[in-house]
């Protein structure tokens, strides 16, 4: 007997669509205010980067958890997590220049284990510039258990079938990402003003200490959040794994802005 799955086997499901794999599993998401549940491989192909939370970012008194809204420049809008290692995540996903749309919770993949129904609400969809789709599941590992195991394992497995990757992540490294919250705060581009950028980046044409590098340009109460934000951009590049951002950390122009 096949594996059941809403009222029929998936060897005639299968039929519909040409893929086991692509018809065990559904996707249940919200696009333009609508709720939708289609199979896999019929589904699959939405813009999932602009799809709406599937649930609610809930901030509970006294939780273990801590939800909120980041705002992505990446996309121009708010994304939600539940986390602050989520939110780590999406500083992360908002500087990687191949990233170029993100958003949280963006589906219920549904199927049936042999025994009963699951679901899993991936925490991210990110859309990449080359067109390829990527979930992003965010948990430590030491916080992984059994059902969470098999949750992840049945997401790669349904992602695989689409093409999109699959990435579990965990606890990015925590020099790098000290670095990054704090280049975070410059992430706007009210910050870039064009006049101090341009002599930041021919001062930095050879590698120089950080703050007297700024010194060269002008006041540094003025001129360090241009410098930032050209660090979190890529147009300036520092060791952001070394150690922590300091006076003496050596800039150097890479003009890579995304």
């Amino acid at each position: 007997m096949g594996l059941v799955w809403w009222g029929e086997t998936v060897a005639g499901a299968a039929l519909a669509y040409g893929d086991a794999v692509l018809s065990a599993f559904e996707l249940d998401f919200v696009e333009s205010g609508q709720r939708h549940r289609l199979p896999l491989g019929q589904g699959w192909n939405r813009r999932f980067e602009a799809a709406d939370p599937v649930r609610e970012f809930r901030w509970a008194k006294g939780g273990e958890s801590f939800a909120g809204l980041y705002y992505s420049t990446t996309t121009g809008a708010h994304v939600g997590y539940e986390s602050w290692l989520e939110r780590d995540r999406l500083i992360l996903l908002d500087r990687d220049p191949d990233v170029v749309g993100i958003a949280s919770q963006p589906f219920w993949l549904h199927w049936h284990d042999g025994k009963r129904r699951r679901r899993h609400a991936p925490d991210f969809f990110v859309r990449l510039g080359d067109g390829r789709g990527r979930v992003v599941d965010v948990r430590a590992g030491d916080r992984i258990d059994r059902a969470a195991a098999e949750s992840f394992e049945e997401t790669e497995r349904a992602c695989r079938a689409v093409g999109w990757e699959f990435a579990r992540v965990g606890e990015p490294d925590p020099v790098l990402m000290a670095n990054m919250r704090w280049l975070s705060r410059y992430r706007r581009r009210r910050c870039a003003r064009a006049d101090v950028a341009e002599r930041l980046l021919r001062v930095f044409e050879e590698p120089a200490p950080l703050r007297p590098g700024a010194e060269r340009v002008g006041d540094p109460l003025l001129v360090l959040p241009v410098l930032f934000h050209l660090l979190w951009s890529g147009v300036l590049s520092a060791d952001l794994e070394g150690g922590l951002l300091s006076s003496d950390s050596l800039v150097v122009t890479t003009r890579g802005e995304r």
